[in-house]
C-alpha cells in the first residue's frame, strides 16, 4: 500500500475521487521503464537505485505517481538485504577496539582490517575481503542494504496494483464501512469472513448465507485514538472484498482541511463493477501458522475421523461464527473444531460470547494455555462446550481423546 504523501484524489463535493490509471500503452510504457531500473539493480545497494529513481523522475510533473509506483516495487516486489561478514553492530565493535590499540594512520587502518581479516577467516572458516569489512560496518543502514531479488511483475500487474493502492488509501481516515454483500455462492462469503477475521476488524453482521449480509466495520478515526494500524488493517480488506462477486460498499471519511485545518466529512463508495483487481489468492485455506501445522498432523493419525477444512457459517447475533475445521465419522457424528491461539483481550470476549450464543451442541474449542481469560473476562466454568487445552502446537491425539 502507499504512504499517506503519495495518495492522489480530488473531492467532488463530499465525494472522494482516489486517482486511478489507465491500462494503456503511456501508463504501461511508464511502468516498463521503473521495471527495468529495479531489474538493473540487483546486486546494487538501495542507494544507488534511490538516485536511478530520483533521475527518472526529473522535473517531471507527475512524480508523485512514478514514486508511487515505486513505493509498491520497492515494499510488494524487492528483497534488500544486509550482507556483512558478522552483524554490523558487532563488526563496529571488533573494528573500532583493534583500532584504538594503534596511532591512526592510513597504514594503521590497513593493518587492522588485515588483522580482523585473519581472525575471522579463522572464526567464520572462510576468507574474509577488507573490502568485505568496509562494505559491512555500515550494510544496516537503509541505504547500504543490498537489493538482492526482485520479482520483476508484468507492467499491467504493477499498474492494477497501484490503482487499488490508491483506493486503500482512503480507509486510512475512515469513520465507518458498510458493505452489503448479496447473492454470493457460501465459499466467497467464508473467504471474506476468514479475512475480517484474520485483520480482527471490529465489526457487525447481520444476513445469512441465502439472502446476503451487511457487514458494518467501525473504522480507525471512530476509535476514541485514530489509529494508523487499524486503518492500514481496514485497506488489507479491500483485495479480499474483491473475490466477492457481488457487493457493495459506502464509507463516511474525517479529512483535516490542510489549510484551515478544520475536520471535513467525506463520502465514498464502491461496488463489483469497480475493476480492480485483487492480488490475494482466490482461496484462503488456512487462518494461521498453526492451523496449518495441525491439518498436517491430522494428515498422519491413524483414525476413521475425516477432517473438512469447509465448515458451514454459524449465524449469531450481530455476527457469523465460522469455526476452522469440522470432524466427520462414517457413523454419521461430526463435530465442528475452533482453535483459539493468540489474540487479544477483545478478541477472546467477542469470541466466548459467540460461542454462548451459537447454541451448538457439537462444538468443541481449542484453546491455548498461554491465553489470559481471566483478563478478557472469560470464566471457564461458563463455557457450554466441550473444551481442549495445548500449549504451543494442537495435538490430533488430544483431539481423538475428547471425540470417543
Amino acid at each position: 500500500m502507499l504512504p499517506t504523501e503519495l495518495l492522489i484524489n480530488r473531492q467532488n463535493g463530499e465525494e472522494i475521487v482516489p486517482k486511478r490509471l489507465s491500462i494503456n500503452p503511456q501508463s504501461c510504457a511508464i511502468a516498463t521503464e521503473l521495471i527495468s531500473c529495479f531489474q538493473e539493480a540487483v546486486g546494487h545497494t538501495q542507494g544507488e537505485l534511490d538516485r536511478q529513481l530520483l533521475d527518472l523522475e526529473g522535473d517531471s510533473p507527475d512524480y508523485r505517481l512514478k514514486r508511487g509506483l515505486a513505493h509498491i516495487l520497492k515494499n510488494s516486489f524487492s528483497t534488500f538485504e544486509i550482507i556483512s561478514p558478522l552483524e554490523p553492530k558487532e563488526l563496529r565493535k571488533r573494528v573500532f577496539t583493534l583500532a584504538a590499540q594503534s596511532v591512526p594512520s592510513p597504514g594503521a587502518s590497513q593493518a587492522t582490517l588485515e588483522t580482523l581479516c585473519i581472525a575471522l577467516g579463522q572464526e567464520l572458516n572462510h576468507e574474509v575481503l577488507p573490502q568485505q569489512i568496509n562494505t559491512g560496518l555500515y550494510a544496516d543502514l537503509q541505504e547500504n542494504r543490498i537489493l538482492t531479488q526482485f520479482d520483476d511483475p508484468a507492467p499491467e500487474a504493477l499498474l492494477h496494483r497501484y490503482n487499488l493502492s490508491q483506493v486503500q488509501g482512503i480507509f486510512y481516515r475512515a469513520s465507518d464501512i458498510t458493505i452489503n454483500a448479496h447473492r454470493n455462492v457460501p465459499g466467497q462469503y467464508k473467504l471474506l469472513f476468514r479475512y475480517l477475521k484474520l485483520f480482527q476488524l471490529m465489526t457487525y453482521i447481520e444476513g445469512d448465507a441465502d439472502h446476503g449480509f451487511t457487514i458494518i466495520i467501525d473504522g480507525p478515526t471512530s476509535l476514541f485514538k485514530p489509529s494508523t494500524r487499524y486503518g492500514l488493517a481496514i485497506a488489507k480488506l479491500l483485495p479480499a472484498l474483491l473475490h466477492v462477486t457481488k457487493w457493495s460498499l459506502n464509507t463516511t471519511l474525517q479529512r483535516r482541511d490542510p489549510y484551515s485545518g478544520t475536520i471535513k466529512t467525506g463520502r465514498f463508495s464502491l461496488n463489483d463493477q469497480c475493476g480492480l483487481v485483487s492480488h490475494y489468492p482466490p482461496d484462503k485455506t488456512y487462518d494461521s501458522m498453526l492451523e496449518m501445522a495441525f491439518a498436517k498432523r491430522w494428515e498422519s493419525q491413524k483414525t476413521e475421523w475425516i477432517l473438512e477444512r469447509e465448515v458451514d457459517l454459524i449465524p449469531v447475533p450481530g455476527s457469523v461464527m465460522i469455526p476452522d475445521f469440522r470432524l466427520v465419522h462414517p457413523d454419521g457424528r461430526n463435530f465442528l473444531l475452533e482453535i483459539v491461539g493468540y489474540w487479544r483481550p477483545e478478541y477472546l470476549k467477542k469470541k466466548f460470547y459467540q460461542v454462548h450464543q451459537s447454541g451448538c451442541d457439537n462444538l468443541i474449542l481449542a484453546i491455548s494455555e498461554r491465553l489470559n481469560l481471566e483478563k478478557a473476562g472469560v470464566k471457564l466454568q461458563d463455557i457450554p462446550v466441550r473444551v481442549v487445552w495445548f500449549k504451543d502446537k494442537l495435538s490430533p491425539k488430544t483431539v481423538l481423546e475428547i471425540l470417543d
